[in-house]
């Protein structure tokens, strides 16, 4: 049986394609079932660096599917949530759960090694603030070589995954181009495409618009727009772009010190969100 917490977060969030999968449906199939759902788990998960607490017993799902940004202001605990997910941090305290499985422990609850996380890692993406692309290689080189060393693709197969996101990103004449030699927001899609060119079930994007104008940033939240509309890929978005967060979104979060403060559906928070600091907050960065 589910207890009330798990009914009430139930009837919170009906995943998109709701007709298949609604909160009525959650209830009948029982707990293990409304597991299945779930892309991310944070259970009271803290992180601390030295005497700095940056999240505070954090408890936050993200549905198989779900496309969710996460807002508030800097330094209040949000990148540190997708670098938790990607295991580039550790949690203080809690449990993270990744597409079912513990980042944390074995079935056993053994310690997870560091080749368990990786493989459990794999099955998700991450794309910087920084574009972090290899300067000396092409942009075919870029994308394939994860492909051919980490999925032991042929470089065949990898050339062919490449083609197909470097046209979801309109930048398939760019294959023999070498970093230096494209703009920002080029750099920036290049590196989007050579996330996906791995497959991932999870996307995490970390303000991947902050060190671009905003002409080039426009162009690369259009590819995450088109990311967001034609793939099943889970989105967990840090971004202080609010009406693109307002527009791809399924889901807001709000944060505050290390802390959630409110959540809810896109159009709910940006029109009438039911905490003063969410509307201060949205207020302050609309206006700018």
């Amino acid at each position: 049986m589910l207890s009330n917490m798990e009914l009430n977060r139930a009837d919170a969030f009906i995943p998109p394609g709701g007709d298949a999968l609604n909160a009525t449906a959650v209830r009948d199939a029982g707990i293990e079932s409304q597991k299945a759902m779930w892309a991310i788990e944070f259970e009271n998960v803290s992180k601390s660096f030295g005497p700095h607490r940056v999240l505070v017993d954090l408890n936050l799902q993200i549905a198989r599917g779900e496309k969710v940004t996460l807002i508030g202001p800097s330094g209040s605990g949000k990148t540190t949530v997708l670098r938790l997910a990607m295991a580039l941090e550790k949690p203080s305290s809690g449990e993270l759960k990744i597409l079912g499985e513990s980042m944390l422990f074995d079935p056993a609850g053994n310690a997870r090694s560091s080749s368990q996380q990786a493989r459990i890692r794999r099955r998700c993406g991450m794309v910087f603030q920084q574009f972090n692309l290899f300067p000396h290689l092409t942009v075919m080189q870029n994308l394939i070589l994860a492909p051919t060393t980490v999925l032991r693709q042929s470089r065949e197969e990898a050339e062919r995954s490449a083609l197909k996101y470097l046209q979801m990103v309109d930048l398939e004449s760019k294959v023999n181009a070498y970093p230096a030699q494209l703009s920002g927001g080029q750099q920036q899609r290049i590196a989007i495409a050579r996330a996906l060119v791995l497959k991932p079930e999870i996307l995490l994007l970390d303000e991947i618009t902050s060190a671009l104008d905003p002409e080039l940033a426009g162009e690369v939240l259009d590819v995450v727009r088109n990311v967001a509309q034609e793939t099943n890929v889970t989105l967990l978005i840090v971004t202080h772009e609010m009406r693109f967060a307002r527009e791809v979104s399924d889901r807001i979060v709000v944060f505050e010190a290390g802390r959630v403060i409110e959540q809810g559906l896109s159009e709910k928070i940006f029109s009438s969100p039911e905490s003063q600091r969410t509307r201060a907050f949205l207020q302050s960065v609309l206006n700018h």
